[in-house]
């Protein structure tokens, strides 16, 4: 089970850290990720992370350059720095993790088995 926190509000330009942290998950290589949801619409990918011998990011173009997916793989915990926040930002937050995710195909959710409850962000 994944546990995500570090949601809450704040104004355009501002920033926040949401964290998701993947207990008892031991794999040596796997993916996890941020998705985004607003209400009506359908869940994003904003940031994938591949972790094994080598660690590969990706992100959704909306985000590039105000984004950043980092991990801590001693509290095997996966972090999303969120700089420059704008309205459009604005969703619920999901974190994903898989070890068979196709790195190609990152920003797709049914390639994810595991997911937190999300935590809200919004951005005014």
């Amino acid at each position: 089970q994944l546990v995500e926190s570090g949601g809450g509000s704040v104004q355009a330009g501002g920033s926040l850290r949401l964290s998701c942290e993947a207990p008892g998950y031991t794999y040596d290589t796997y993916c996890m990720a941020w998705f985004r949801q607003d209400p009506g619409k359908e869940r994003e990918g904003v940031a994938a992370i591949f972790i094994g011998r080598r660690t590969n990011t990706w992100y959704a173009d909306s985000v590039k350059g105000r984004f950043t997916i980092s991990q801590d793989n001693a509290k095997n915990t996966v972090y999303l720095q969120m700089n420059d926040l704008k309205p459009e930002d604005t969703a619920m937050y999901y974190c994903a993790a898989d070890h068979r995710v196709r790195p190609w195909l990152w920003w797709v959710k049914s390639e994810y088995n595991y997911w937190g409850q999300g935590t809200q962000v919004t951005v005014s």
